[in-house]
């Protein structure tokens, strides 16, 4: 069975459309954790100041700020992916992660589960696209 010319052309296109797309949006995602994260550290430096990781390490263990706050900065510290985070992470994870965490209302389990990882060596491909110079 032949496939056309015509067929095997419009398959490539697809393809190449497709993967086009998926790396549009992996860009575009990763410019975007990239620009976030940046904003969690310079907002944190304001305050605390030193290298991002001391600063979000700072902002974590503030009992005065917001459970919001402190999860943002879980998430933040966890994608820079600095070893140094690594004792400050474990001591608030418990590894009991409920069904549902409201982030306003306690310390993300599962936010901290997913920093531990990521500090302790876990991969994190979109982290080579924004890093530059954080800490």
């Amino acid at each position: 069975m032949k496939i056309s010319k015509k067929i095997k052309q419009s398959f490539l296109f697809v393809t190449v459309l497709g993967l086009s797309v998926f790396v549009l949006i992996f860009v575009i995602m990763s410019t975007w954790i990239g620009f976030d994260v940046k904003s969690k550290c310079f907002d944190a430096q304001k305050e605390y100041g030193g290298t991002c990781t001391e600063s979000l390490t700072s902002l974590l263990v503030d009992e005065n700020r917001g459970f919001r706050a402190r999860n943002s900065a879980i998430w933040a510290l966890g994608q820079l992916g600095n070893p140094t985070a690594l004792s400050v992470l474990q001591k608030y994870y418990t590894g009991v992660i409920p069904n549902r965490e409201p982030l306003d209302q306690s310390i993300s389990q599962y936010e901290l589960k997913k920093a531990i990882n990521l500090v302790s060596g876990g991969k994190n491909i979109t982290v080579n696209f924004w890093r530059y110079n954080l800490d």
